[in-house]
Formats: C-alpha cells, sequence, structure tokens
C-alpha cells in the first residue's frame, strides 16, 4: 500500500537514566495513545536508557524487537527510535524502523560521538540505510550523524530523513540550524526528536523537536522545549512539485563515501 500523506508523531520526553523497564513502560502509555491516530511514531534516541555509556546488563535484546512490533500491530503505525543493543561480543548504537507487518530496518550508528566516548563502548555502523514504508523512503539517522552532511546526501531519493537524539542545551543551536540545513540540501522532509530533562551525568536537554519541509520551513510553529506528543502530516506532493520546479538535485557532484 502506497499513501501521499502520512502523519508523522514525535514523542519528545525525559528518560529515566539507565532504567529500561521505566522507560519501557511510559512509553508503552504514550505510544498507546496513538493507536489508530498515526502512520509514523518517532522516538529518542536510545529511548530505554539514555545515552550512557554502561550497556553491560542495560543493552536490549531480540525482545525490544517484539515490544515495537507488538506496538505497531496494535497501532497501526511504524516506529523510528534508538537503543544501546548487543549484538553478539559486541554493544551498538541501533536504530530500529519497526513496521505494522513485522518487518523492520536496522540502522547502526555511523559517527559514534568521541566527544563522549561512545566510539569506545559502542562498535559504528558503516553504511545508511533506506527504510521503505508506505511508498515512502526514510534516510534513518542518529544524533551525531547530523553534523556530517555526506553521510547524508540525498543520492537514493530519499524523502525524508530522519535524526533521533540526545543532544544538549549548550549545543541546541547547532541542532536548529543542521536540521533546517538537512532539508534545504537534500529537498527532503527532516524531522528531528530530542529528549528533555536532565540524564545522570547532570546534562540538560531540552527538545526542540521538529519537522521542517523541503524548502526548510518548519511545520512546528513554536518553540517546544517540555514532554509531548506533537503529529504533523506530510505530503508526497510536496516534494514532488518542489523538486520539479527547483531541479538542484540534479547538480549534485560525483563521488562516494570510503
Amino acid at each position: 500500500m502506497k499513501k501521499n500523506n502520512l502523519k508523522i508523531s514525535l514523542i519528545q520526553s525525559s528518560l529515566a537514566w539507565e532504567d529500561p523497564k521505566e522507560n519501557l513502560d511510559r512509553f508503552s502509555e504514550k505510544l498507546e495513545t496513538l493507536y489508530g491516530k498515526s502512520d509514523l511514531v518517532v522516538l529518542p534516541e536510545m529511548f530505554t536508557t539514555g545515552f550512557s555509556m554502561k550497556p553491560k546488563g542495560l543493552a536490549c535484546d531480540s525482545g525490544i524487537l517484539d515490544y515495537l512490533k507488538d506496538h505497531c500491530i496494535k497501532g497501526g503505525f511504524a516506529i523510528y527510535g534508538s537503543v544501546m543493543f548487543q549484538e553478539a561480543d559486541h554493544f551498538v548504537n541501533r536504530g530500529v524502523f519497526m513496521r505494522p507487518d513485522g518487518s523492520s530496518a536496522i540502522y547502526d550508528k555511523r559517527h559514534t560521538f568521541t566527544l563522549a566516548g561512545e566510539h569506545k563502548v559502542y562498535q559504528r555502523g558503516e553504511q545508511p540505510v533506506i527504510a521503505a514504508y508506505l511508498g515512502w523512503k526514510f534516510n534513518l539517522q542518529i544524533c551525531y550523524d547530523l553534523r556530517f552532511p555526506v553521510f547524508a546526501r540525498n543520492t537514493q531519493d530519499y524523502d525524508v530523513v530522519i535524526y533521533v537524539a540526545n543532544w544538549p542545551v549548550p549545543r541546541i543551536n547547532a541542532w536548529d540550524a543542521l536540521l533546517k540545513a538537512r532539508a534545504i540540501e537534500n529537498m527532503s522532509y527532516a524531522i528531528g526528536v530530542n529528549r528533555v530533562g536532565t540524564d545522570g551525568t547532570g546534562m540538560d536537554y531540552n527538545g526542540h523537536s521538529q519537522i521542517y519541509n523541503v524548502l526548510g520551513h518548519e511545520l512546528l510553529t513554536h518553540p517546544w522545549e517540555t514532554e509531548g506528543i506533537e503529529t504533523v502530516e506530510i505530503h508526497k506532493s510536496e516534494i514532488e512539485h518542489n523538486r520539479s520546479k527547483l531541479p538542484f538535485l540534479e547538480d549534485r557532484d560525483e563521488f562516494t563515501l570510503n
């Protein structure tokens, strides 16, 4: 099935520090309010724990897929968010795009955040991942990836780039500017979902979750720095119209990532 218009729900939430059960219970309550009301729900980065560098005993296993699948089936929507995940003998910061038919796309964060030592704890991914859903293409990204535009470069004619994050208050201006830039330069919608609250290291977060259209216009028209859920409708016809009228992507330089 294809849909020309999609309802996208952003869940901007505080996170219980290193407490998967508490977070999963909280998100279950939030997800249940969206049953039958959305096509895609986006959660923050590491939504089961917060941005912790202590995955032993806290990292998800395949059970997180069952959790997401259950809500997707009951809600009739897809979900994208990231979790710390144990993969064989190592850990990854794993983005999961779960569809309501039970299929999923998996993206492991490419740009681990060296400033916090993430590269010492989590093995980085290698390739970008495009998730197909309802006739749309979604480029899956996680937090620090936002600072690296080449990795999000729209060579695959995707429709939407999604960033899930734990992006702190001191650098929130960069979040706002870069998310908008990713939409404009790729002629795509750009979705960013950040957390709020304070984590176990004392770092503060103030959200600023947002959706930008292909021209860089905000679809949420108010500053958003509190917990809550916002749902916005996006339109395939808007992408097609603007790419036809403004064929900037046809002038892309040719190169590939190492």
